[in-house]
């Protein structure tokens, strides 16, 4: 299996082997991401011209392509400079211009000598009241007009690529297929009535009406499903991989979980208890967990996460829980530990903060087994760092990472069950796409006692009211986060913006009363100001986006985002999440500038509607796609060339299944459905999954 299947190379070639494709042209392609000719095969037209031959210029609507037979009737020569060519036609019912503006009279007249016949083609417009087509495009003899498609194709293009060169190469590419066995499961393909991929590609790539172009088109549907299905096996079998890994059984008898929940003051809410009892049965199993716990801002992962930490304690073992930042875990040391202790179970930090005799000791008590739980950064995977009996790795705000990571960590050979917990409420279509080869329990109810937070648009405009409204609030005891807008993909403009925010409050606040906080400080000072706002000693918290994820500030009240439209309808719904979480009633203000368009409107009042996290995800990506949503860069999210993420939900959720079912059916590929699967994942290039196929 090692071998790549030899009737897969032509497609697998470099661009130049195909017609009218040299190295200049190739190198052209790889700004649309076509590097190879089964590139091509899946690059497919976004819209379709009609072509169908006309009876006369008068049956075309002005604006629309006619294409027409001709006799051509007489030349005129501009009479000076900068006035078109023209060429007077007859078609069967009048006579019309064909209009030029670049070329040579020679030309004009080789290609439509007088009293020739023609098949001419454009864009019909009308001017001073004659009908003209300018620029034709195309100029065709009786005979040639024969081989013009009545539907045309139109591809997306880049600087040095025309839509004859593609139709060219794809034509190269289309008879470059090989005769595919079907990897569809029959049932699936009968229901939907989806041709085979050899005569879906032929269909996409000749579409005969506008329909044909339509996500929803047969041919359309079956190679979107053949991406996302091969995508699917991918993360089956990586999921496969990791299930085959044995696991720890870690079976606790639930004691130190009762000690944490009898001192709770609140009852967990039902979806809390249905995400304990998930993760204690996997832990239970000799299979190791690969789960991720989605929730919304302040639905309670913190509590479903330490209890599965105390399962792996109960075990005997130990448990560590990694944040992104050292604030993040310096937040969790602080929520935990008092439960932990109330359990007699020590619990301790480590980040890249700890230095000397102080990580020494922490060192050698982690190895030891005395430190039970260990919170901390990415400073926990350092070589130095040992466990005694590590059975649980729980990762915090995992859309960090992707599938790969995620393989790498698992790659660590160290058995451990992991948990991944993300406060990013994902649609189900990219949760599968990113999360497929994970088992997923979510939290989809509040916790009592959370007060709704108040959502307000304000306009920019209206700063000073807002700064005298923050005055009164200050006065009163309250506490407020003021966020700065995402000047540009640059943390230094970032910086500017919120130093010049942090002086305006300053001088209308006072001193001392407002703090700053932003990706560019030194970390201990960043921690030092944190530290201030969290005990009280400050009222006014400006910031970039380093408090998006996770900050608890019981007493804050109030969030100022300013010029809110330039952020991400998540991220508003994430920043928004700081407040609400004490008894007062709270505030989020979503400031715009003037020049907000309809769309940005519409976007922030889905914020005044609902605090869904979930709804707010769904409008995003409908709004903004799926690359925007999760910030495809850095999100593991796959990019793909057919399927639409999000119209095609459901497709996703097929091929989720089938996917699964296959390697449960046939784990090694080897049926007559998995070899031709195996031969999906070389044409998809999806390389991780095959070298994960145990060799067959």
């Amino acid at each position: 299996m090692s071998q790549r299947p030899t009737q897969r190379f032509p497609l697998l070639a470099g661009l130049e082997t195909l017609p009218g494709v040299g190295p200049k042209t190739a190198k052209n392609f790889t700004q649309m991401a076509v590097e190879k000719p089964r590139d091509l095969l899946f690059t497919l037209p976004h819209s379709v011209v009609d072509r169908r031959q006309k009876t006369s210029v008068l049956e075309v609507v002005p604006g629309d392509i006619g294409t027409i037979a001709v006799t051509v009737a007489r030349h005129q020569r501009p009479s000076r400079r900068g006035l078109p060519y023209r060429v007077y036609v007859e078609d069967a019912q009048t006579t019309f211009q064909l209009v030029f503006f670049r070329g040579s009279d020679e030309w004009y007249e080789k290609q439509l000598p007088l009293g020739a016949q023609r098949v001419v083609s454009g864009k019909v417009e009308i001017f001073d009241g004659v009908a003209q087509i300018a620029h034709p495009d195309h100029i065709l003899t009786p005979e040639e007009a024969g081989d013009l498609e009545g539907f045309e194709p139109v591809y997306p293009l880049t600087s040095g690529i025309t839509q004859k060169v593609v139709a060219k190469a794809v034509q190269g590419a289309m008879s470059r297929l090989p005769d595919l066995e079907e990897w569809i499961d029959p049932g699936q393909r009968a229901k939907e009535s989806w041709p085979t991929m050899a005569e879906a590609l032929k269909a996409a790539h000749a579409p005969v009406s506008a329909g044909e172009i339509a996500p929803e088109a047969p041919a359309r549907q079956r190679l979107a499903y053949d991406e996302l299905f091969s995508h699917q096996i991918t993360l089956a079998l990586a999921r496969a991989a990791q299930r085959k890994s044995k696991g720890i059984i870690s079976g606790g008898d639930g004691a130190l979980r009762s000690k944490v929940l009898s001192e709770l003051s609140f009852r967990p809410t039902g979806a809390q208890m249905r995400s304990i009892d998930e993760i204690a049965a996997d832990m239970g199993n000799p299979v190791r967990m690969n789960r991720l716990l989605q929730g919304d801002v302040g639905s309670g992962k913190t509590l479903v996460a330490l209890m599965a930490l105390l399962v792996a304690v109960e075990a005997g073992g130990q448990g560590v829980m990694m944040a992104p930042t050292g604030i993040l875990a310096q937040q969790h040391l602080a929520g935990l530990r008092p439960l932990a202790e109330s359990a007699g179970v020590v619990l301790e930090i480590l980040t890249g903060r700890d230095k000397g005799r102080e990580r020494a000791a922490k060192l050698e008590a982690l190895k030891r087994g005395d430190i039970q739980i260990l919170v901390g950064t990415h400073a926990v995977f350092q070589k130095d760092v040992e466990f005694h009996n590590l059975r649980l790795s729980v990762i915090d705000e995992q859309h960090r990472f992707g599938v790969a990571q995620r393989m790498e960590l698992g790659a660590k050979g160290v058995a451990v069950d992991v948990l991944v917990m993300t406060a990013t409420p994902i649609p189900r279509s990219l949760s599968l796409a990113q999360y497929g080869d994970m088992d997923i329990s979510v939290l989809d109810e509040k916790p009592p006692g959370r007060t709704p937070v108040k959502t307000a648009l304000v306009s920019a405009g209206r700063m000073e009211e807002v700064v005298a409204h923050l005055r009164t609030a200050v006065a009163e005891g309250r506490q407020a986060y003021w966020v700065c807008p995402l000047v540009e993909e640059s943390e230094t403009v970032d910086m500017t913006a919120a130093s010049e925010r942090f002086k305006h409050l300053r001088a209308a606040l006072g001193e001392g009363v407002v703090g700053l906080v932003h990706g560019q400080m030194p970390p201990k000072d960043k921690d030092a100001a944190m530290a201030r706002f969290v005990a009280g000693e400050t009222s006014v918290l400006v910031a970039t986006t380093v408090i998006e994820v996770g900050v608890d500030v019981a007493n804050a009240s109030i969030m100022v985002i300013e010029q809110a439209e330039k952020f991400g309808l998540a991220q508003l719904h994430q920043l928004r999440g700081r407040v609400g979480r004490g008894a007062a009633a709270s505030t989020c203000l979503l400031m715009f500038s003037p020049d907000l368009t309809e769309n940005g409107r519409r976007r922030l009042e889905i914020l005044r509607e609902t605090e869904d996290g979930f709804r707010i995800s769904e409008e995003d990506l409908r709004m903004r796609g799926a690359g925007d949503v999760i910030g495809t860069a850095q999100s593991g999210l796959p990019r793909f060339r057919v399927a639409d993420l999000e119209r095609q939900t459901a497709l996703m959720a097929v091929a989720q299944s089938d996917a699964r079912k296959l390697l449960h059916d046939d784990p090694a590929l080897t049926s007559a459905r998995g070899k031709a699967a195996r031969q999906l994942l070389w044409l998809m290039e999806q390389d991780k999954a095959i070298r994960l196929i145990s060799v067959g």
